[in-house]
This record gives C-alpha cells, sequence and structure tokens, in this order.
C-alpha cells in the first residue's frame, strides 16, 4: 500500500471519528437544554398567567375606587344641598325677623309691655360666633320662656369703637343675628317674636378706653318683654267665665 492511500484512509479515519463526536455533542447538548427549555417555556406560561391575574385584580380594583368615589362625590352633593337648604332656610327667617332702630317704631303700645328678664353675651374682637359660655346664658335665659304667651324679644347688637362706622353696625347685626339663629333654632321661638335692633358703637355700656370696656360693648343684649295688658285680658275673661259657669 502505497503513502497516498493511506493518507486517505487516516483522512477518512478522522471525518469518521469527528462525525461520530459531533452527533455525541449534539446529542449531549439537546439532553441537557430540553429541560431549561421546557422550564422556560413553564416560566413564561406562569408570567403570562399572573400579568392576566394582576390585570383583573387591577380592573377590579379601579372599579371600586370609581365606585367609592362616586358613592362619595354623591353624599358629598347631597351634603352640600341640605347645607344650602339649610342656609336658605335660616336666611329665610332671618328676613321675617323686625329689624328697626328703635322698638318705639315698631311697636304698638310699648307702654303696655314690662320686661321680665334679660341677658347679655359677649364677642371676641371682630366675631360674630357664640361661644360654649353665650349658648349657656342664652339656654338659662330661654327656660324662662315656656310660661309666656305674649312676649317680644329684644336684640340689641353692639360693637366697641374700633373700625369705621357702616362696618360696626354691620358686625352688630350679624352678632344679633347670630343670637337669633340660636334660640330660633333650638327653642322653636316665631321669628316674629324677635326685634332685632343693631346699633354698632352708637350706644356703649363701658369706656371704650380700656379693653375691659370694649370686651363689654362687643355685646347683644337680649331683653324679654311681655304684653300686660293682654294677659290680664285674658285673666279677666278667664274670671268672667268661671263666674258665669256658677
Amino acid at each position: 500500500m502505497n503513502l497516498y492511500r493511506l493518507e486517505v484512509l487516516g483522512f477518512a479515519a478522522s471525518l469518521a471519528v469527528l462525525a461520530a463526536t459531533g452527533c455525541a455533542t449534539k446529542n449531549y447538548v439537546r439532553t441537557q437544554t430540553a429541560p431549561l427549555v421546557e422550564h422556560t417555556d413553564q416560566l413564561d406560561a406562569k408570567t403570562s398567567a399572573n400579568t392576566q391575574q394582576i390585570r383583573v385584580v387591577d380592573e377590579h380594583a379601579q372599579a371600586g375606587i370609581r365606585q367609592a368615589q362616586s358613592a362619595a362625590d354623591t353624599a358629598n352633593q347631597n351634603a352640600q344641598s341640605a347645607s344650602t337648604a339649610a342656609g336658605n332656610a335660616q336666611t329665610a327667617a332671618l328676613d321675617v325677623v323686625h329689624r328697626a332702630d328703635s322698638l318705639d317704631s315698631v311697636v304698638k303700645g310699648l307702654d303696655n309691655y314690662k320686661p321680665l328678664a334679660n341677658a347679655t353675651v359677649t364677642f371676641g374682637f371682630d366675631k360674630a360666633i357664640l361661644t360654649k359660655d353665650d349658648q349657656a346664658q342664652l339656654d338659662a335665659f330661654a327656660a324662662q320662656l315656656g310660661t309666656q304667651k305674649s312676649y317680644i324679644l329684644e336684640v340689641t347688637g353692639g360693637t366697641d369703637s374700633t373700625g369705621p362706622a357702616q362696618y360696626n353696625y354691620e358686625l352688630s347685626q350679624r352678632r344679633a343675628d347670630a343670637v337669633v339663629q340660636y334660640l330660633a333654632s333650638k327653642y322653636g321661638i316665631a321669628a316674629h317674636r324677635f326685634y332685632l335692633i343693631g346699633i354698632g358703637k352708637d350706644k356703649e355700656v363701658a369706656p371704650n378706653t380700656t379693653a375691659e370696656g370694649r370686651k363689654q360693648n362687643r355685646r347683644v343684649e337680649i331683653q324679654l318683654l311681655s304684653n300686660m295688658s293682654s294677659e290680664n285680658n285674658q285673666t279677666a275673661s278667664s274670671q268672667a267665665g268661671g263666674q258665669s259657669g256658677r
């Protein structure tokens, strides 16, 4: 056998070895990677399922949020409507309150009215809001109204001397309004019984030169006046009826 033939046979043998080795390598790679590919496919499936579940949960959450927001908006609108209605009712009640500079100009037969009780509440600087102490004083005052029939309430608001006169007139009115609103809403006192007078700083009850004096002038005075002539007429009618029945 010559040298050339031996080289050819050697080369063929090498190719056979390489081919056998390549097949073995491919089989090995395929054996090792198959589980990885399968595991990756499982992860992709789980990821897709989780993504879908997250999307569903998010959609439900968003729907719940929208529903809760809608309910909150509806409740807020109802509260605003109720507040507006209450405000309109209070405004309407105050509109029918008698407003005047003095009782003499609006009350007929004022001489027949006798003062029975009074109360005074004071306010902070530039304030028209009743404190708890003020409300307690008004409660004590209102307790005396249960036995009265023909009566009126004179409500006079005042301020100290600080600030413009027109502003003080308006402030004194707001303070008197606060008292009227409290008594009318809590005790059901008819609006026509109130005679509201705002005097601003015109009628001081203490010197405005001191802090204590200014505090006393930032007030609302409430006076209970009873129509004695009306009560006397009722008493006389009652007595006459009793005598005629004997």
